[in-house]
């Protein structure tokens, strides 16, 4: 029969090996915690990059788009000019 101390220490020992399983599950869960948190960054950085590209692209075409209008008003303007004065403008090639 095994005595009070032999228990105490199996018990100890049992206990301890029990600590050491939770203590790795633990640490597993908390890699897996990491990595995803990774991800998510990544995620959002991503995003975050994807939205300013979008307003950059954005601000790009407006000022497309007024160079355009810009550039048409002042067609308008030489045609009319130029109907006046009764000469024609020059047509580009292919238009």
């Amino acid at each position: 029969m095994a005595t009070r101390t032999d228990r105490f220490l199996n018990a100890a020992v049992r206990a301890a090996r029990r600590a050491k399983e939770w203590s790795v599950v633990a640490a597993r869960e908390a890699d897996r915690l990491l990595q995803e948190a990774r991800k998510r960054v990544e995620s959002e950085d991503r995003r975050g990059r994807l939205k300013q590209t979008l307003r950059k692209t954005g601000r790009v075409l407006m000022v497309a788009g007024r160079v355009a209008l810009v550039a048409a008003v002042a067609a308008g303007i030489a045609a009319a000019r130029a109907e006046r004065r009764g000469r024609s403008l020059p047509q580009g090639r292919g238009r």
